[in-house]
């Protein structure tokens, strides 16, 4: 007889498994509430208990940590010595585990946990025999998610029993589950802030923004065909739970296999435009915007984005905060375009790209509310790797609002001009440092980034402007960073700008004033930094 033991936390689908596994001759075996929700279903199941000859104690600390279970779990059905000693000590196999942990993730997830709730969900015994089933592979089944339950009673149904390929998996899958736990309780420890005393158990703790030990885990999607350059080779990971709005959750609906510079360029235009509440395009090459608009409808947002800079914009990735239509495709689908995304695409818009098999499309969720796209996907921390180690900081999610802005000079901006500052401002946020970013009726009209003068910056967003045959009389213009001196404030005007918006903070700062109240240009500080390296 054939044994499966089930010991689950997440009881989703284990009836239904349970049943299969009956049908296919095992005895099942189980713990505690697993066992109870089995026997209540009408399946006969024997208590772990009765099995080990030892009780559950330690209020459920301690009910798998059996000889009988791990011997069972660990035996090698080909080695004869290991059987033996089964046999000598009254030792039945375990030939299918099906256990997922104490919810230790959700648990310190929730506000206030308390030190006491994170401790009592942390799972020994479950680890404990996955573990062991893992390891033995070669005889034993290995369930961690319900998600798995679907393909292993296909599976049971089609052939019978479990082949190795499909048992090697769901160890590997099994080990990679314990090494995610271990890395969300290793963080989440870490991270308690220990003073003169340990934090008292029935209180929730203070806990660090960044833990002594840092765990990251991630899951390959796809190999690259190579890296930035050909002799590179390249892999895309995503997050264990990808939040909804980032670009790991999109979906491809057609085209070339993405490359891992598109997949670069692709999350700088989805963040980019996912910081616009109102109707918005967003035009990027090389990681830095060169065109973006917001307007009535896709088509004007596309139209005005792509008059920023038609050359920059060839083979360039577009993105859109908005559902694309036929009217757009239309015209978007005349340019070259590597890669297209959107929150949705009519059916027409899909028609018009058939006839372009090679425009990748990525359809990636956003809320319905508009509101709620500007935190959509938002990642909490962003990395940074060095020879030896990793930089780690809290992602630049800041958004400025009008309340904000600090007026600085004599001359006040026009309300049209305030809007257009704040527009200015978000598209600076997402440009190369040293970044100056010229603006006029919702549409960036010169952008220059990524130098190391902050003068040459500002007159490349203007030779670029002047390529376009954009002119930059009553633009306003933003700077990432704040003006050391006078001079790049002076070059920016000569250009045309009337109202500035940066960050202040300089030591000069009166000196840049003074001559903005000169030359009679409006000034606001946002008293916020956007270096973008």
């Amino acid at each position: 007889m054939k044994n499966a033991l089930i010991s689950v936390s997440d009881k989703t689908g284990i009836v239904e498994l349970a049943q299969v596994l009956l049908a296919k001759g095992m005895q099942l075996l189980s713990t505690g509430g697993t066992a109870k929700l089995l026997a209540e279903s009408g399946l006969p199941v024997t208590e772990v208990a009765e099995m080990t000859g030892f009780p559950e104690m330690l209020d459920g600390r301690v009910k798998t940590l059996h000889p009988r279970v791990h011997g069972g779990l660990l035996a090698r059905r080909d080695v004869p010595a290991h059987m033996a000693a089964l046999a000598e000590h009254g030792i039945q196999t375990i030939d299918v585990l099906v256990v997922n942990l104490y919810p230790f993730e959700s648990t310190v997830a929730k506000p206030g946990c308390t030190l006491e709730d994170a401790i009592e969900n942390i799972d020994i015994g479950g680890p404990a025999m996955v573990r062991s089933a893992a390891k033995n592979w070669k005889d034993v089944t290995v369930l961690t998610d319900a998600s798995q339950y679907a393909d292993v009673i296909g599976e049971l149904n089609a052939n019978g029993k479990i082949g190795e390929k499909t048992n090697f998996k769901l160890a590997v899958a099994a080990f990679n589950r314990i090494s995610q736990y271990d890395g969300a309780i290793s963080d989440y420890l870490s991270s308690v802030q220990v003073g003169a005393d340990v934090p008292t158990s029935a209180a929730a703790p203070v806990l660090s923004r960044f833990p002594s030990q840092f765990n990251a885990q991630y899951i390959k999607v796809q190999d690259m065909r190579y890296g930035e350059n050909p002799h590179q080779q390249a892999s895309f990971y995503r997050n264990t739970c990808p939040a909804v709005g980032s670009l790991a959750t999109g979906v491809q609906l057609q085209g070339k296999e993405l490359s891992y510079n598109n997949i670069a360029d692709a999350d700088a235009a989805w963040e980019c435009v996912k910081s616009f509440e109102n109707t918005a395009c967003v035009i990027v090459k090389h990681a830095n915007p060169c065109g973006v608009a917001v307007g009535a409808t896709a088509l004007e947002a596309y139209t005005k984005a792509f008059q920023t800079d038609p050359t920059s914009a060839f083979g360039g990735i577009i993105a859109f905060n908005c559902t694309v239509d036929g009217q757009a495709a239309q015209i978007v689908a005349k340019q070259f375009v590597e890669v297209l995304m959107a929150p949705e695409f009519t059916q027409e818009a899909l028609e018009v790209f058939k006839a372009k098999i090679n425009v990748r499309l990525l359809r990636i969720a956003l809320p319905e509310n508009r509101a709620e796209i500007l935190n959509a996907g938002r990642n909490s921390f962003e990395f940074k790797r060095v020879s030896g180690g990793l930089l780690v900081q809290e992602a630049d999610n800041h958004i400025l609002h009008l309340a904000d802005l600090k007026v600085v000079t004599t001359r006040q901006p026009t309300p049209d001009q305030l809007q257009d500052l704040l527009f200015a401002w978000t598209v600076a946020k997402y440009v190369k440092s040293n970044a100056i970013v010229f603006c006029k009726g919702g549409m960036t009209m010169g952008v220059g980034a990524g130098q190391m003068s902050r003068l040459d910056s500002a007159r490349i967003a203007s030779i670029k402007a002047g390529h376009a045959n954009l002119s930059l009389a009553g633009t306003v213009v933003a700077s990432d960073a704040f003006f050391p001196f006078r001079d790049g404030l002076d070059v920016v005007v000569d250009a045309g700008a009337t109202s500035i918006i940066q960050p202040g903070g300089s030591m000069r700062d009166d000196e840049v004033i003074s001559a903005a109240n000169e030359r009679g240009v409006a000034m606001v500080f946002s008293g916020v930094r956007h270096f973008r390296h």
